[in-house]
């Protein structure tokens, strides 16, 4: 599938209203991912206006990070509540799920939610919290297991869809999630789609062409209730294309830390206490700080690149390092196989594709990309993970690649 862009013969305001009553039309259950965040407010706006012209009924899916802006959580209870005539299951999630802490070393992944943990704010009384609710959920489960078990589940064996409100101009690893041509679609004429699971759940994602003058007219010019907290960020001097609302410790969700800080103190100090690293990214993981490697990085004089990355693995936990050389191993046995030593550097190895080197290796580690996702890798399933650290340690030794006397 070309990745090329076509120009349509409408608006993109006109082409998601097509798009949402095809999916009404092809798919009779439907559910709408909901973050509370700006895309996907217009995405519940439009697609529960439909549902009230053709009288039917949706779901949502609102993950609850724990670690949120009041005016987030706000902001979801008013959509829930304009919409209670069309919403037949709002799944507010506030169960324990796993995903990247890219601040600490020490915890490089965290839990929400998680038992025996002084909790940053209480989950509201309709949130499902019963880990029995869904025969699916296992105990620590990743975030991106649970939703792809999730759109298994909600589909039952019968056609359905879980809308998503991704924009492909938003970074580079949105638009590769839409316009990757290996991902299977409803049909040839819709790349707007992608199956979900086992054939019978698509992913729809009706706002992909929007940028985010797009969004902003449509609130402007609909009056329609959005997040107040844009206001906020907009007050604080946010440039628009660094508001984002989603879970607090990513790697690019972290340089939003600060506004935690300004805005609810008294959160903030809850977020310290329950998580390791919070303190200082706030301080240095602002856009323009390189603390982190998010954008430039530079190496002690004296040192290669290859030499550094040793130097920042003996420097961490062991079982964190253990952990980064099990991924690194992988990535060098991959290239050697064949028949490519990854150099020192070359161009363009540190930008969104992945070119090989061990200036690129650094950056991951300065970047906390705990499951390496710039190196092309993806999260290890949890009931997996210690069987296959036992198994790639064996490797490292048989390939001869980051041993752990290295």
């Amino acid at each position: 599938m070309s990745m090329l862009k076509i120009e349509l013969q409408q608006n993109v305001y006109e082409a998601t209203l097509d798009r949402i009553n095809w999916t009404f039309d092809t798919l009779p259950r439907i559910c709408v991912s909901f973050s509370g965040g700006k895309d996907s407010t217009v995405m519940l706006h439009l697609v529960a206006q439909i549902a009230r012209q053709r009288k039917r009924k949706i779901s949502v899916l609102f993950i609850d990070w724990e670690a949120q802006f009041s005016c987030t959580i706000e902001h979801v209870e008013s959509m829930r509540a304009l919409y209670q005539d069309v919403i037949e299951d709002f799944y507010w999630i506030a169960l324990p799920l796993t995903t990247q802490n890219a601040l600490s070393q020490y915890e490089p992944e965290w839990q929400c939610w998680q038992p025996g943990k002084p909790w940053v704010r209480k989950p509201p009384a309709h949130a499902i919290t019963d880990p029995a609710y869904f025969p699916f959920y296992q105990p620590a489960m990743t975030f991106e297991t649970f939703v792809h078990c999730f759109a298994d589940w909600f589909a039952n064996h019968r056609p359905a869809t879980v809308m998503i409100g991704i924009r492909a101009d938003e970074s580079i690893n949105r638009f590769n999630a839409i316009a990757s041509g290996r991902k299977q679609r409803f049909a040839d004429d819709k790349p707007w789609t992608s199956v979900a699971a086992r054939g019978h759940s698509w992913y729809v994602y009706p706002i992909y062409d929007w940028k985010t003058a797009d969004v902003w007219t449509w609130f402007a010019k609909s009056g329609e209730r959005y997040n107040p907290l844009y206001n906020l960020m907009y007050q604080a001097g946010v440039p628009l294309r660094y508001m984002r609302i989603c879970e607090p410790f990513g790697p690019e969700q972290r340089q939003g830390l600060w506004l935690y800080h300004v805005l609810e103190p008294e959160r903030w100090a809850a977020m310290c206490e329950r998580v390791s690293g919070v303190c200082s990214g706030g301080v240095y993981a602002g856009k323009d700080n390189t603390f982190y490697g998010h954008r430039k990085i530079s190496k002690p004089d004296g040192h290669s690149w290859q030499s550094y990355t040793s130097l920042l693995l003996y420097s961490m936990p062991a079982p964190t390092a253990s952990h980064y050389k099990n991924k690194i191993a992988v990535y060098i046995n991959w290239y050697r196989k064949k028949g490519f030593e990854i150099p020192d550097t070359q161009d363009g190895d540190i930008g969104y594709k992945d070119i090989p080197s061990w200036r690129r290796i650094c950056k991951v580690l300065l970047n906390n990309d705990y499951w390496c996702r710039a190196l092309s890798f993806s999260p290890n399933k949890p009931g997996n993970y210690k069987r296959y650290s036992e198994r790639m340690a064996e490797k490292r030794k048989e390939w001869g690649i980051l041993c752990d006397n290295d």
